[in-house]
């Protein structure tokens, strides 16, 4: 995607083998490049959410384990691998991409003979898993897209669509997930307009949602949390499409807190309520929303909020000192309230029986 015109992806690796990222903490209203040399430094990135997204996580788990591999010795190879993954399972824990693009990466890595063979493994499976999550991101937007089409045809032109938090490129490597088909739909001429709910309490609606649908040209219009309920219930929204950081086997998917309240009003106003993930995002162990650890951080998200001031971003308290605070960042959405899921492989319904048909083109079958 573009940013002032430059083409840009969210985090790459640089020619000296660094990595290099969009540090999202910055925007909207500062747009900065920052880097990691060393494994916990990106680790660090992840936990602080200066990179945030599923895809996007799961694309800097596997540049972690490369840098990883660049401070150990031949002879701590292996060991230094083996620690990095468990630490990078643990930075963020309902995202299921990070645990399955550290397990994809190290599964390309047996019966290399000798430490430049592992490490060369180790490069080419990185390089494939990034591609690979950029071009099922592409393939997201193009199915998503047909759909957009198909609804547009229906309204007479503009299709009004309502998300939640940011699953757009910042938070995968390119393209996005529930705003790739928004990308490509638009690149097709249909007529667009994004209600972006603000997503309390990082505002990652309201503060990276909103400036990458600027920086692509996209109409939007960013509006509270609790005013969502009402654009549905007055018709002012003609489908739904969130992202997801986990889905189980029977469709249960678990995203930003705040997203089951919308598919709730969306049932109840009779709209449409997709889920937009690639494969990488299905939990295929977990069978239940109920299993899914829902990562709780602190408290403090929710005392403050910061923003840009006379030139600089500030932090400032919005409860009382000694105020109690409860932060749980994803909230599950019950399979039988989404319409359908938006993956690489086509949309496919929300239940046991659609994952399994899911599985079946993933794994090649017919």
């Amino acid at each position: 995607m573009r940013v002032g015109g430059v083409a840009y992806r969210t985090i790459w690796r640089q020619p000296d083998g660094s990595i290099a990222f969009i540090d999202q903490s910055f925007l909207p209203h500062r747009f900065v490049v920052a880097e990691c040399r060393r494994l916990e430094e990106l680790a660090e990135a992840i936990r602080k959410m200066h990179i945030r997204g599923a895809i996007a996580l799961g694309a800097a788990a596997a540049y972690g384990l490369e840098l990883a591999a660049r401070e150990a010795s031949d002879a701590e190879l292996g060991e230094v691998l083996h620690r990095a993954a468990l630490l990078l399972k643990r930075t963020r824990p309902t995202a299921v991409n990070i645990a399955w693009a550290v397990d994809t990466v190290l599964s390309a890595l047996p019966g290399a003979v000798t430490p430049e063979e592992l490490r060369s493994r180790l490069r080419h499976a990185v390089d494939e898993l990034v591609e690979r999550e950029v071009e099922r991101c592409r393939r997201i937007g193009e199915y998503g897209a047909s759909l957009l089409e198909q609804i547009a045809q229906r309204t007479g032109g503009l299709v009004r669509i309502l998300t939640h938090c940011n699953a757009g490129w910042l938070g995968c490597v390119d393209y996005g997930t529930a705003l790739a088909p928004v990308y490509v739909a638009a690149n097709h001429g249909v007529a667009l307009h994004i209600w972006v709910s603000e997503t309390r309490p990082r505002n990652q609606g309201a503060a990276l949602t909103a400036w990458e649908l600027q920086q692509q040209g996209i109409p939007y219009t960013v509006v509270a949390d609790s005013t969502c309920g009402l654009l549905l219930q007055r018709g002012l929204v003609d489908v739904t499409i969130v992202g997801a950081d986990r889905i189980t086997r029977r469709g249960d998917t678990a995203n930003k807190i705040g997203t089951y309240l919308k598919a709730l009003a969306c049932r109840q106003h009779g709209v449409p309520f997709y889920v937009a993930a690639p494969t990488s995002s299905v939990d295929w162990n977990c069978t239940e929303g109920s299993a899914i650890p829902i990562e709780e951080r602190s408290p403090e998200e929710v005392h403050t909020v910061s923003g840009l001031s006379a030139g600089q971003i500030l932090s400032v308290r919005l409860t009382p000192e000694g105020a109690a605070a409860w932060n749980p960042a994803f909230d599950i959405t019950p399979a039988e309230m989404i319409t359908g899921l938006i993956t690489e492989y086509g949309i496919f319904p929300a239940t046991q029986q659609g994952l399994e048909q899911l599985a079946a083109c993933a794994h090649g079958e017919p």
